[in-house]
């Protein structure tokens, strides 16, 4: 009996290992193109917004699935959003347990922890798609267009070095809509944050370039409307751009891995 049950258990290992022999040879599980994925968490908004939720892979199935599966087979999509509670990420696309790999940090700013939780993303995780999402309203945005226009007030020691990256955001906005002074510069300001933490996780990552520039991982800039719960999706050619300047850039990274 043993013997017949070890030769039944290989020859069922075997089997499995020879479904998954395409994946694990292209180095990824299969998954949707970075096209299908864009659909996918656009329709998932649309249905959170009309109040239409799916709400699947939230139920006990799911749970005893995570516990035992891989989520590098089941996650879509990378999403680096702020960590602002009024930004539910996975109600805001109708998603649920292993669909999404997300990173959140105040401002959705991109540093080293940012950069490093996102390539795991990208290159273990195997999301076709990244998403950073900026949000209406946003405190550490806010924040700091007082302080750059001098109407700033003290903070937490910690909290001046982690949104020191929304500074250049802030200016670029100041210099592009030279108008718009006080509460105004903000949705500007949070639109360049986006841009610039897109731009901060080129240069900051060769991997992610790579990857982009390969064509196995689409870059998208979105806003979330805490107003009405939509997701306003940026002009996808700006991507292209930043990623062009990126390359140009003296400072940018050039070891996409450790030594």
């Amino acid at each position: 009996m043993k013997t017949k049950y070890a030769i039944t258990l290989a020859a069922a290992l075997f089997l499995a290992l020879s479904c998954l022999a395409p994946a694990l040879a292209a180095g990824r599980p299969d998954k949707p193109s970075p096209e299908k994925v864009l659909q996918m968490l656009q329709a998932g908004n649309a249905r959170f917004v009309a109040g239409k939720m799916h709400r699947i892979n939230q139920d006990q199935a799911r749970i005893e699935m995570a516990n035992a599966a891989d989520q590098g087979e089941h996650a879509f999509a990378t999403i680096l959003s702020c960590s602002d509670s009024r930004v539910p990420v996975e109600l805001i696309f109708d998603t649920g347990i292993m669909d999404l790999f997300v990173v959140r940090v105040a401002g959705n700013v991109v540093r080293t922890d940012e950069a490093g939780s996102i390539e795991y993303g990208l290159a273990h995780v195997h999301t076709p798609v990244l998403v950073v999402l900026g949000h209406t309203r946003c405190g550490a945005v806010t924040a700091v267009a007082q302080e750059v226009q001098g109407h700033g007030h003290a903070l937490e020691r910690n909290i001046p070095p982690l949104v020191a990256p929304i500074v250049p955001a802030v200016k670029a906005a100041m210099q592009a809509h030279p108008s718009a002074k006080g509460a105004a510069i903000v949705p500007y300001a949070i639109e360049q944050n986006v841009w610039q933490a897109i731009s901060d996780l080129f240069v900051m990552s060769p991997a992610t370039r790579d990857l982009v520039k390969a064509n196995k991982v689409m870059v998208v800039g979105a806003i979330y409307d805490l107003a009405d719960g939509k997701v306003h999706w940026l002009p996808q050619d700006q991507v292209g751009r930043i990623l062009a300047a990126a390359e140009k850039n003296p400072q940018r990274a050039t070891e996409a891995m450790a030594k």
